[in-house]
C-alpha cells in the first residue's frame, strides 16, 4: 500500500517559490520513503488552493491503495482552503512538522529564506484548523531525516494500514455465541459502522460440508507439513489428520468469503468429530483472527493487531485470562485456552498433541502445545458498553513459567500485571474489561489508543 504526501503552500511568493517548494517537497518524500518498511511515500503535490485541495482529498479516499495520507505546510498555507477537503477526508491523516533545512544560514539569511521556510507559521495554521475541525490525526515532529521521526511515521503507516484492513474486515461465525455469556454479545451493527465489521453467520453444518470435500491427498500433504515444522508427541496420527482436514476447509471457505477473522464455539460442533483445535492455530499463526466462544469481538481485534504488527518483531494471539498464581508479592495470572493459543506466542517449539477436552463431548481434539514467550507485553480487551465500544488495554510482563506444568495440555502464557496485581486487576475489574484479550508484544498502548480514538470507541490504559 501506499501513503500519500501532500505540501500545503500559496501562491503568494510566486512561481519560483512554489518551484522550490515542489523540489524541496519531492526530496523530503524520497528520503522518508527510504526509511519507510510497509509503504510507499507517493508525492502527490504541493496544495496552493481551496480547489487543489479538495480535488487531492478527493483522488485519495477513493484509492483503495492509499492508507493514509502527510500532510505538511512548507510555506504559510491559509488554512480556510483546506476546510472543505478536511470536511471529507476519510484516510488516517499524519500532520508532519519539518522544515526542509535543519540548520539556520545564520549568515545568509534574508526575507526571501523566512518565506521560504516558515512550516513554524504554516503548520500552526494548519494544526488549529485540524483542532477547530476536531479532525483525529498523529502530530510528527522534527527533522525528516532524523531516525527517531522516521520510526514514529513508520508506526504511524503501521496503523493506517490496518485501519483499511479493519475498514473492510468480515468475520465468519460458525455457530453461535456460547449460551448464557454476556461479554462476547455485542452490537454487531454498531461495530459495522464504527469499524467496518462485517459479521456473517454459517451453520457448523456448513463447514462440514466443506470437510466432506477434502481429499486423502490433500490431508497427507499437510499431515507431512507439520511434521516437517512441528514435533509430533503422540501415536494417534488419526486425530491429527482429523484437525488437518479442518485447517484445509476453513482456509477454503474463509478464502472464498473474503474473512480475515472467524469464530468456533464448542457447544455447536454438530456434525464434527473435533472442536477445530491444530487447525484454529495454525490459521492464526498465518494472520487469521480468532474468537472463542462466539466471540466475535476478539477476533476482529486480533485480526486487526495482527495486520497492525506485520512487519515488527512480536506477536499478537487470542488469550483468556485463566487462572491466577497468588503467592504473595509475586503474583500472576496463567493465560491460555482450551486449544487454540496461537504458535506465534510461543517460547518453545511447540508439540503436537492429542487429550481429552473435558467439554462439548466430542473426541480428544489434536492441539500445538508449547510454553509462551517472554517480554514487555500489552493484553487488550473490547467490550460492548451499550453506549459504544470500549477498549481497555493493560501493561504486562509475560513472564517464564515459575515450574513446569507436566499435566496441562494446552499453550500457555503466564505474565504480571501492571503497576501492580491488586491494582491492575482491580481496574480491569471496574472498566469491564473482558476474560478474552489479544495479548501481544507487537501493539503497544499507543497502538490501541490510536486505533480505539480513529474509530470513536472509548480507550482506557491500565498500568
Amino acid at each position: 500500500m501506499k501513503i500519500a504526501f501532500l505540501t500545503g503552500s500559496q501562491y503568494l511568493y510566486g512561481e519560483e517559490t512554489i518551484k522550490q517548494v515542489e523540489k524541496n517537497s519531492e526530496i523530503i518524500c524520497r528520503e522518508i520513503d527510504k526509511k519507510t518498511t510497509r509503504v510507499t511515500i507517493e508525492y502527490k503535490g504541493a496544495v496552493k488552493t481551496d480547489a487543489e485541495a479538495l480535488k487531492a482529498v478527493k483522488e485519495i479516499n477513493y484509492d483503495d491503495e492509499t492508507a493514509g495520507v502527510i500532510v505538511w505546510c512548507h510555506t504559510f498555507s491559509p488554512a480556510k482552503m483546506w476546510i472543505n477537503a478536511l470536511k471529507i477526508i476519510n484516510k488516517p491523516l499524519l500532520h508532519l512538522h519539518t522544515q526542509f533545512n535543519e540548520r539556520l544560514p545564520y549568515g545568509e539569511i534574508d526575507m526571501d529564506f523566512m518565506n521560504l521556510n516558515q512550516s513554524a507559521h504554516g503548520d500552526r495554521e494548519f494544526g488549529y484548523v485540524l483542532s477547530r475541525l476536531k479532525i483525529k490525526r498523529e502530530t510528527v515532529v522534527g527533522h525528516y531525516k532524523d531516525d527517531e521521526v522516521a520510526g514514529q511515521i513508520n508506526k504511524w503507516a503501521d496503523f493506517a494500514v490496518a485501519q483499511a484492513f479493519s475498514g473492510q474486515l468480515k468475520i465468519a461465525r460458525f455457530g453461535d455465541n456460547m449460551r448464557e455469556v454476556a461479554v462476547t454479545e455485542g452490537d454487531k451493527v454498531e461495530a459495522n459502522i464504527r469499524f467496518g465489521w462485517m459479521t456473517d453467520y454459517y451453520a457448523v453444518g456448513d463447514l462440514v460440508d466443506e470437510i466432506k470435500k477434502v481429499t486423502a491427498e490433500e490431508t497427507e500433504a499437510l499431515f507431512g507439513e507439520y511434521l516437517g515444522k512441528y514435533r509430533l508427541n503422540t501415536t494417534d496420527t488419526d486425530k491429527v489428520k482429523e484437525q488437518a482436514k479442518y485447517e484445509i476447509a476453513l482456509r477454503r471457505f474463509l478464502n472464498r468469503g473474503g474473512y480475515k477473522a472467524f469464530t468456533t464455539n464448542f457447544q455447536d460442533l454438530h456434525g464434527l468429530k473435533q472442536l477445530p483445535g491444530l487447525a484454529v492455530q495454525r490459521l492464526s499463526e498465518s494472520g487469521y483472527g480468532f474468537g472463542a466462544e462466539g466471540d466475535w469481538k476478539t477476533a476482529a481485534l486480533t485480526a486487526v493487531f495482527k495486520k497492525m504488527g506485520e512487519n515488527r518483531d512480536g506477536f499478537s494471539a487470542f488469550m483468556e485470562d485463566y487462572t491466577y498464581d497468588l503467592s504473595s508479592g509475586n503474583e500472576l495470572v496463567l493465560g491460555a485456552h482450551m486449544l487454540e493459543v496461537c504458535p506465534t506466542a510461543a517460547k518453545t517449539c511447540p508439540v503436537i498433541e492429542v487429550h481429552p477436552l473435558g467439554i462439548g463431548g466430542k473426541e480428544p481434539p489434536a492441539r500445538l502445545v508449547f510454553d509462551g514467550a517472554e517480554g514487555e507485553a500489552t493484553a487488550t480487551s473490547i467490550v460492548d458498553t451499550g453506549n459504544g465500544f470500549k477498549i481497555i488495554t493493560a501493561k504486562i510482563e509475560l513472564v517464564a513459567q515459575p515450574e513446569k506444568m507436566p499435566k496441562l495440555p494446552v499453550a500457555r502464557l503466564m505474565w504480571r500485571v501492571k503497576p501492580n496485581f491488586k491494582s491492575g486487576v482491580k481496574a480491569w475489574l471496574e472498566e469491564g474489561g473482558a476474560h478474552h484479550t489479544v495479548v501481544s508484544t507487537a501493539i503497544d498502548t499507543m497502538d490501541a489508543e490510536a486505533f480505539a480514538r480513529a474509530n470513536g470507541a472509548e480507550f482506557v490504559e491500565i498500568g
